[in-house]
């Protein structure tokens, strides 16, 4: 009997020791279902994000600019030295910048005076190849001078100053040109953000009064996150996640427009550097018009320039040509060309 009561409790062990094993084997049957459930929902969710195409998930700024160009903390972002590609606009134009990261040709030492022509997308030569810019035709018209294009996509006035700034040393410019944008500058300058989600610097009144360059360091856009981190540019559920973590963490500012203060540092800086500082203006602006006669600073404008009717209205061939002869006009009443 004894023997017998004791297989039965070895017996009855067994038994017992069977069901946590099956519900083990019943638990990873679960926990399978539901990684593959959140795979499956993953990868849905993946392939609605791309047909939808949100546009915030995009690479942004035209096809190939991410290609040259890189986030930087002063500025914002700046094409990367001695870079080239194609760039995607209304049309395809190819693009190379020099050791100093500016679209155009080397520039060594000279005994010429040089004239750096300053602004954004409209200098950069946006929709045109280099050779159709109204920097490139000024520099065959005017081989007594040097021309330096300083333009640089999607910039603010702010930027331009701080460009400039940093530039300096390696131009020496006796004459600097600033491009003024009439159709966006004034809302760039308002900004932390510009180009769809490019963070940017700004200038600002502080509670003292003083005037200070504020958003630096220059947080990372979403878009530096789609061009350099491999799992963010190719997975969509990721730029998603980056893009509501951006928007979180570095909301939009928007401050009283600065342009004329802008305008003044920057002709400040030049002049105090023994240059001299003029303006060309996309077209008309009334405000901006005013405080450049008070303040005797000669300018231009570029009124009638034939553009494209498509992302940003820039200038055509024919356009570039228009500039070239108003700002050659504007160079000889400035007594700097004949």
């Amino acid at each position: 009997m004894w023997w017998t009561r004791n297989a039965g409790a070895a017996g009855s062990s067994a038994t017992a020791a069977a069901p946590p094993r099956a519900r083990i084997h019943k638990m990873l049957r679960e926990i399978s279902l539901q990684l593959l459930i959140v795979v499956v929902t993953l990868a849905a969710i993946e392939l609605l994000l791309r047909v939808i195409d949100l546009r915030e998930l995009r690479d942004g700024y035209g096809r190939g600019y991410a290609v040259v160009h890189r986030h930087d903390p002063e500025l914002g972002w700046f094409p990367i030295p001695n870079s080239a590609g194609e760039f995607v606009g209304s049309r395809t134009i190819s693009i190379a910048h020099n050791s100093l990261g500016l679209r155009d040709i080397e520039h060594a030492r000279t005994d010429r005076p040089t004239i750096a022509l300053v602004g954004d997308s409209f200098v950069w030569g946006y929709d045109v190849e280099a050779n159709e810019r109204f920097t490139d035709l000024l520099r065959a018209e005017l081989p007594a001078v040097e021309i330096v294009n300083v333009g640089v996509n999607g910039y603010g006035t702010d930027q331009e100053y701080l460009l400039l700034d940093r530039i300096w040393s390696a131009l020496w410019p006796a004459v600097v040109v600033l491009n003024f944008t009439t159709s966006n500058d004034r809302d760039d300058n308002s900004s932390n953000m510009v180009s769809d989600g490019y963070y940017k610097p700004y200038l600002a009144q502080t509670a003292d009064g003083s005037w200070r360059f504020l958003g630096l360091p220059v947080p990372r856009s979403r878009q530096s996150y789609f061009t350099e981190n491999p799992l963010v540019r190719n997975l969509w559920l990721a730029r998603l996640a980056v893009t509501g973590y951006i928007h979180l963490r570095h909301p939009q500012v928007a401050v009283p427009d600065p342009t004329e203060r802008l305008v003044g540092m920057m002709r400040d800086m030049v002049e105090s550097r023994g240059a001299k500082f003029l303006v060309g203006l996309q077209f008309g602006d009334a405000k901006l018009e005013a405080f450049l006669r008070a303040q005797e600073i000669r300018y231009t404008s570029f009124d009638g320039a034939d553009s494209y009717r498509v992302q940003g209205n820039h200038w055509t061939p024919k356009g570039h040509a228009l500039v070239a002869d108003r700002i050659k006009a504007l160079l000889s009443e400035a007594g700097v060309v004949k």
